[in-house]
């Protein structure tokens, strides 16, 4: 897609709410109708909830790092993030305690939505859902977490085969079950691996078919589904929150950059490049028009965030104009895009 394409993601939400409301973050749209009307509304609002819009904490792991939570907690709870996604509970060269994050989530205003944890370790000390489940299970139970999952390739045990594809589903019901009893839900969260074919089956659709829909969740990574689908075409990544909703309670709303048909430019990741939020080439609307956005989270992630050489303006700013593209987004007729 060309720059004028990328430039047009952006202002979709200056046509949808001027662009002096984007940057006030919450100026009400025109009137109109579209798929995300429920119950009846006929005014366009906002097509995200605020209250379920988040950030992957690997997004801001520099100043994790560098100041610790509750620095990072204040900052994102004052652009106005509600949710955060751990990615690990150790800041500053130490591990904090289950308590001390549970007590700086709920003096910022800020819900822990989940946490990835590794799939699978030949360590057996190793802090892994197959080395140490009930650790993991006891540490997002403490901490508040109502989902816990594994952003780990499924293959990373068995293969990435059909036949590996099986046997990780036979490990994740497991954990789903183990997480259920606890009043928790196990996720995995996708790369673009799982969207490989073998033998005419994408092992992503066997992961699917062999989990538990009440033990198994999924958090789709919507940059890394468009990775998968320039590497293995022959699927449309939307068409899998659309088919089947209530298995896909998480997003990661990541952006990115389609270099797949520009000569001589070379992504970073399978010719694609990641971006702020709003400033690619993916568009979001086709995966959230039309569902019921109240029942899914939204959580602003890149990879790229702390690169100094990729994203000189730092990741404090990549969370702060995600979440103001994410804010400003609001229904429209017919939801589709020419991604679509």
């Amino acid at each position: 897609m060309d720059g004028e394409g990328r430039l047009s993601r952006r202002g979709f939400v200056g046509a949808g709410a001027g662009t002096a409301a984007v940057a006030a973050i919450g100026a009400p749209g025109a009137l109109g109708r579209g798929p995300g009307d429920y119950g009846g509304r006929r005014h366009r609002s906002r097509l995200l909830p605020r209250s379920r819009i988040g950030i992957q904490l690997f997004t801001v792991r520099d100043q994790v790092a560098a100041l610790g939570f509750e620095a990072v907690f204040a900052r994102l709870s004052q652009i106005g993030y509600r949710e955060v996604e751990f990615a690990g509970y150790n800041a500053q060269g130490r591990r904090w305690t289950n308590e001390e994050l549970r007590r700086l989530l709920r003096r910022y205003g800020l819900r822990g939505i989940g946490s990835h944890v590794n799939y699978f370790s030949a360590d057996p000390n190793a802090y892994s859902f197959v080395t140490q489940l009930e650790q993991v299970l006891d540490d997002a139970e403490e901490i508040g977490l109502p989902y816990i999952g594994t952003a780990s390739r499924p293959g990373q045990r068995y293969g990435d085969t059909v036949e590996g594809y099986r046997r990780a589903a036979e490990d994740f019901n497991r954990f789903g079950a183990a997480a259920r009893q606890r009043g928790m839900r196990f996720y995995q969260h996708n790369h673009s691996e799982e969207f490989a074919v073998e033998n005419e089956t994408r092992l992503y659709d066997v992961l699917l078919e062999e989990t538990d829909p009440r033990l198994v969740f999924f958090e789709l990574d919507i940059f890394w589904a468009y990775v998968g689908q320039s590497r293995f075409p022959g699927f449309k990544p939307h068409e899998y929150p659309w088919s089947m909703p209530e298995r896909f309670p998480l997003f990661h709303v990541k952006d990115g950059i389609d270099y797949s048909n520009v000569p001589a430019v070379t992504g970073q990741f399978f010719d694609w490049d990641m971006t702020d939020v709003g400033d690619g080439d993916i568009a979001f609307e086709p995966f959230f028009c039309g569902l019921d956005t109240r029942r899914h989270h939204y959580l602003v992630e890149r990879d790229t965030a702390p690169d100094p050489v990729r994203n000189p303006a730092g990741s404090f700013s990549t969370a702060e104009r995600s979440y103001a593209y994410l804010a400003g987004l609001r229904e429209r007729r017919g939801g589709r895009s020419r991604r679509g």
